[in-house]
């Protein structure tokens, strides 16, 4: 049982990256969470494995945990940074490409709509989606969403997605069944990082249907 090609796969990663591993997810963290190139990149499950990695025989470069967690929650604090000024500074050229299926006027406004229904929350909320945390960093720029309002609350989400998963990895890698059963927990880590979506679109069909009622 396997998470997509060997070479996404965090373990294969981290392992290959040496004693460069630390600046090596950092890297990764930072595209996925500011490139739209890294949309594709394993961020849940490369921090659950940097954490366990972190605290094995193995180590992460030899890096203590708290510099490990420090260390990527600035990575996916800066990709935030980045994604939101490109999306603020390149937006209208975007818009500019009809062939673009992805950034286009009527996307902006439901961007607008999507912050305005669910507040802060959606900006602490998405960092926790795979995907949605590469293009919605993107999409806040491209809004003109205020800056400071967006990045005090990409620093809450920082924290608690960078930091708290990876001390997740660092605490659950200490059980022999965790270590055993690796990619069926990461398996686990990938549906549960998509639960806050389910869980805000189950919210609102329930609310169109009580509209629709009235």
């Amino acid at each position: 049982m396997a998470i997509g090609p060997s070479w996404l796969q965090p373990d294969t990663i981290i392992s290959w990256l040496g004693p460069w591993a630390l600046v090596g997810v950092a890297a990764i963290i930072f595209a996925e969470c500011g490139l739209l190139i890294g949309f594709f990149l394993p961020g849940d499950s490369l921090l659950f494995t940097a954490g366990l990695f972190a605290v094995s025989e193995a180590g992460l470069g030899g890096v203590p945990l708290w510099v490990v967690c420090l260390v990527l929650v600035v990575a996916a604090l800066a990709g935030n940074v980045c994604g939101y000024w490109i999306g603020r500074l390149s937006g209208p050229a975007i818009f500019d490409k009809p062939q673009s299926k992805l950034f286009k006027p009527k996307h902006v406004a439901r961007t607008h709509e999507f912050f305005e229904k669910y507040g802060n929350r959606a900006i602490v909320l998405g960092r926790f989606v795979p995907i949605v945390r590469t293009f919605i960093t993107v999409m806040a720029g491209v809004g003109k969403m205020p800056a400071k309002r967006y990045f005090t609350y990409s620093l809450i989400g920082g924290v608690l997605w960078a930091a708290g998963v990876t001390l997740l990895g660092a605490w659950l890698g200490q059980f022999a069944f965790v270590r055993s059963n690796i990619e069926m927990i990461l398996i686990l880590v990938v549906f549960l990082s998509i639960v806050p979506i389910i869980v805000e679109l189950v919210r609102a069909r329930r609310g169109n249907k009580g509209a629709h009622a009235a």
